[in-house]
């Protein structure tokens, strides 16, 4: 696997590339989709995970994606439900919002921990932070997805879990099965930790949560897809992405932190830098 990412690296990326913006739509009601969002964005159920949207900017990011209500939207491993608190009421009632965890019969026993059986547990858990009924959210692992959901899917987004992808080497079985998902217009959104164009292999290989742009970029166009945009929204040129302990040592976690001076130079950092890329299949 490891070489086989080696190798598509390589590959040029000839095609010039335009920093795509989302289409008006109309939400619930007549309303516009950019103040749809906003309703969703200033709700209460919010109140604790706003302060991360300066860095995540959910609003630019939707917009880039091309994500409007009334989609079909699949939220790839929601982990503790960030965007799925955004999505599930921008969606709306007409738009479907599927939350998808990768088959992870192969992989680590803590991973086993933490994605498996996403169908048990997931809907109920949406329900208690949005109030949607449970029975309205789609929830799988791509080894139980149902064949009638294959081509139906507009938008699929994967949001800081590429390098978690490569380590468990789930990255081939993964990428195929949310080609299958897509539309014949589908896209796929990606935002990945993102470490420095000439980064060691060694630190930006996944473990530490970064990886090289070009990688992902190569490593997902060698499964089906094409890139059709990339954008600078999420990037934060603060963050020198050569932590000892990873992308975690930044805010929120701070992971192996203890000294307060440390603490607080990382708190001026910010969260990481990130890519934002936008995929389509490619026929």
């Amino acid at each position: 696997m490891r070489r086989t990412l080696l190798a598509f690296c390589a590959l040029a990326l000839s095609a010039p590339l335009a920093v795509a913006t989302a289409e008006p739509a109309a939400a619930k009601a007549k309303i516009p989709a950019d103040q749809a969002l906003a309703v969703v964005l200033a709700d209460p159920r919010r109140d604790g995970d706003r302060i991360r949207d300066q860095y995540r900017h959910p609003a630019e990011t939707l917009a880039f994606f091309k994500v409007k209500p009334g989609m079909t939207v699949v939220d790839y491993m929601p982990s503790s439900g960030w965007w799925t608190r955004v999505l599930v009421p921008y969606l709306g009632e007409k738009g479907r919002y599927i939350g998808l965890n990768p088959d992870v019969r192969t992989a680590s026993d803590p991973m086993k921990r933490m994605f498996a059986d996403l169908g048990s547990k997931f809907p109920a858990q949406v329900n208690g932070w949005t109030g949607a009924s449970a029975d309205r959210i789609g929830a799988y692992n791509t080894d139980t997805l149902p064949d009638d959901l294959k081509g139906k899917v507009d938008r699929v987004m994967v949001m800081r879990e590429m390098h978690n992808l490569w380590r468990q080497n789930l990255v081939r079985r993964e990428l195929l099965a949310i080609r299958d998902l897509l539309k014949d217009d589908g896209l796929l959104g990606i935002e990945q930790h993102r470490a420095r164009a000439k980064a060691d292999f060694g630190y930006a290989s996944g473990n530490n949560g970064y990886l090289r742009e070009k990688d992902v970029i190569a490593l997902v166009e060698a499964h089906g897809f094409e890139l059709v945009a990339r954008s600078e929204l999420n990037a934060n040129r603060k963050d020198p992405a050569n932590h000892k302990n990873g992308v975690w040592m930044l805010p929120p976690n701070f992971r192996g932190v203890t000294d307060e001076a440390e603490k607080a130079r990382l708190t001026a950092i910010g969260e990481s830098d990130r890519m934002t890329l936008l995929f389509r299949k490619r026929r």
